[in-house]
């Protein structure tokens, strides 16, 4: 009946033979789907939607653009450091945004800039990990320095006799603390967790940085308890305190009203304006990216707007505080004068 065992004893044999190539079987599959789904050692990000005759004319740009974000942010904190005016609360917070606004544009600017003069548009695979982990460190903490110097606001004017008793150095320290362990701990869960994923195959993406969401949908993975965190993480870091900014405003809001004077009104207003303008450009840019996508297949849509809050924001940060800011105004002549005085005591002394 089974050829392969005429006696009894010859059973075995028959198992041992077939056990075997049922493990040879399955190793060589492994093997062929290994070799199948190696993992990518790069990416390719393709960059901006822009024609390759344009290429020079955009990098002058982005690099003037990048250039005056840096110099004008470091004017802001050296103003602050400077002058002993400015030693107050809000300017502590702004010195520290302007810190972050440097990194956060320093995180994607100068590989884009780098890929449009070099025309090579791969970046390693631990490059790219390394530019999604620092992005969302220092996106989450721009988004926590402003809800701080919302509650900076929020006391000042609703509680003015209060402030100073309130907003002490030790509360100022521990609010960025507390930013900086926030943003850190979201990071490192993403972080974690797109590391475990695999990227086989397909490693083109059509963005000019690493992108979260965009890396994910590369990945040949299941993605959905990334998915979970980001929903979470992004409720804790974007959406919570953008909802405390405008509770905080709207508290704001009331007391202007109450105040009876015009001239009180206008200092109030004097007080929040530059802070409301950051606070539009960067929830805007965030909100039009992820609450408003792409209806199409196009990415050109979402790609333009990452590089509004990652570059334009930023630069226009110092020109708001700057521009409106009468104190800033005041540290910047102040400065200067005292420059030009000592420099003219040293050219009298010759």
């Amino acid at each position: 009946m089974f050829p392969f065992c005429d006696s009894h004893n010859d059973f075995p044999v028959f198992h041992i033979s077939i056990s075997h190539f049922f493990f040879l079987s399955l190793a060589k599959e492994k093997n062929m789907r290994r070799d199948n789904e190696s993992s990518v050692s790069e990416f390719i990000l393709l960059g901006l939607p822009i024609w390759t005759e344009n290429q020079g004319i955009y990098y002058t740009l982005f690099l003037v653009m990048y250039l005056i974000t840096v110099l004008g942010n470091l004017l802001i904190i050296l103003l602050i450091r400077l002058d002993s005016c400015l030693h107050t609360p809000m300017y502590f917070f702004l010195s520290h945004l302007a810190f972050t606004d440097i990194s956060f544009s320093s995180v994607t600017t100068p590989k884009m800039l780098m890929n449009m003069q070099t025309q090579s548009q791969s970046i390693s695979y631990a490059g790219c990990i390394s530019q999604v982990c620092f992005f969302l460190f220092f996106g989450g903490l721009d988004s926590f320095l402003l809800t701080s110097m919302a509650y900076d606001r929020y006391v000042a004017i609703c509680h003015p006799l209060h402030y100073t008793t309130i907003m002490s150095q030790n509360i100022c320290f521990l609010l960025v603390t507390v930013s900086c362990v926030l943003s850190c701990t979201g990071t490192l869960l993403h972080t974690l967790l797109l590391v475990r994923l695999s990227f086989c195959g397909d490693n083109t993406l059509p963005h000019f940085f690493c992108d979260l969401s965009t890396l994910l949908k590369l990945s040949s993975s299941d993605t959905t308890v990334n998915k979970l965190v980001i929903l979470i993480v992004g409720t804790v870091v974007l959406t919570l305190p953008f909802i405390c900014i405008l509770v905080s405003y709207g508290h704001i809001g009331g007391t202007i009203l109450r105040v009876p004077s015009t001239k009180g009104i206008c200092k109030a207003l004097s007080t929040c304006g530059s802070h409301l303008s950051v606070v539009s450009l960067y929830y805007g840019a965030i909100i039009g990216l992820y609450f408003f996508p792409s209806s199409n297949n196009s990415n050109d849509k979402d790609v333009i707007v990452s590089l509004l809050y990652t570059l334009v924001t930023p630069m226009l940060n110092p020109f708001i505080y700057s521009l409106r800011n009468r104190d800033m105004k005041g540290a910047l002549g102040n400065i200067l004068s005292r420059e030009k005085f000592h420099h003219d005591e040293h050219y009298f002394s010759y």
